[in-house]
């Protein structure tokens, strides 16, 4: 059975990969987390990448350049940054490194050989994503500390974060020595490690609960150290559990209800108290149905939940800092103190 609250072990990682079903809310979660994860005057990078520019949209900025910039402070005095990795910029900062090929890449950014290289090596595209994750992970300042307390990493989707994540077998069809090798060898060693995470975001909904708990099965067989089921959304119920089952059938006593208002000195025509036993039924339905996805969830994994309350008027801004503080209240935002070298 799943447990509540944020364990200790999570708080030895730093680089924290989040994925979800699509429309599950996952880039949200991800951006919540990462305030979270700053507040009491930590630092945290937030990184895409899919080129959406969801985080931008997120804490309405101007659209992510390839580079990181400060985006919002946590509290506590916390900073959260954030990048969008392009992959044609990502390449050419791997030529650099490992080539100095300097005014040549950008000469082969021109004559399309990025798109080329990408293309007949799609492994390539993931290796040099994920590497560049990966660095910043590793990343230390003048004084031998990391840059980052924490990284968050608004991952693709489950139906493709496995492969994603799994560099190991695209540096097998890539190189079996050299550079490349060498720099996929580097994420495999981070990704494997307990400076990771793997959490995944879900509805308590039929569909993405059997997502999750597929790329849970899929994430563990693949040696990848997966962390919380973060439950999005989550409905607050109006009525008394005795309650829920009947209502959810459609029982539900209009009688009783224009008593009740009569009762507190509100006397409805028929036709509102007949839209109000319908809102009845559909809220119960819905509360139903998540209680018995929430059953199944806790029965089929162990992994500790977290959840996140359902915001009635979107997310903005200020929601962010709710569900960042809806997240602390669960633990999330202690240290980490483990490391792995590059």
């Amino acid at each position: 059975m799943s447990s509540s609250g944020w364990p200790a072990a999570l708080s030895a990682a730093r680089l924290h990969v989040v994925s979800g079903k699509g429309g599950t809310g996952k880039t949200t979660v991800a951006a919540a987390l990462a305030l979270a994860l700053a507040s009491g005057g930590r630092r945290t990078l937030l990184v895409e990448v899919e080129g959406r520019q969801g985080i931008a949209q997120l804490f309405d900025t101007p659209p992510l350049p390839y580079e990181e910039r400060r985006i919002a402070i946590a509290p506590g005095g916390g900073e959260v940054k954030a990048l969008a990795v392009d992959v044609e910029a990502a390449l050419l900062e791997y030529f650099e490194l490992f080539y100095r090929l300097g005014m040549a890449g950008r000469t082969l950014r021109r004559m399309g050989a990025v798109e080329f290289a990408t293309t007949l090596a799609p492994g390539l595209r993931d290796v040099l994503l994920t590497g560049k994750v990966k660095e910043c992970v590793n990343r230390r300042d003048a004084n031998g500390r990391p840059v980052y307390d924490a990284v968050v990493l608004d991952a693709p989707p489950t139906g493709r974060v496995v492969k994603f994540l799994d560099v190991t077998k695209a540096m097998a069809d890539l190189a079996r020595t050299g550079p490349i090798h060498s720099q996929a060898a580097g994420v495999v060693k981070v990704l494997h490690s307990p400076l990771t995470a793997v959490h995944m975001v879900t509805l308590l909904e039929d569909l993405p609960v059997t997502e999750t708990l597929e790329t849970v099965d899929e994430l563990t067989a693949t040696g990848f150290p997966v962390g919380a089921v973060i439950v999005n959304r989550v409905r607050q119920q109006w009525l008394p559990d005795r309650s829920v089952a009947a209502a959810a059938g459609g029982r539900v006593d209009s009688g009783r209800i224009r008593s009740g208002l009569a009762s507190a000195g509100l006397d409805l025509p028929a036709d509102v108290i007949d839209g109000l036993v319908a809102e009845t039924v559909e809220h119960a339905v819905r509360v139903y149905g998540e209680a018995a996805a929430l059953t199944r969830l806790e029965e089929a994994t162990a992994l500790p939940r977290l959840e996140l309350p359902q915001l009635v008027e979107g997310v903005d801004l200020g929601s962010l800092y709710e569900l960042a503080e809806a997240l602390t209240d669960q633990g999330v935002g202690e240290p980490a103190v483990s490391e792995v070298s590059s």
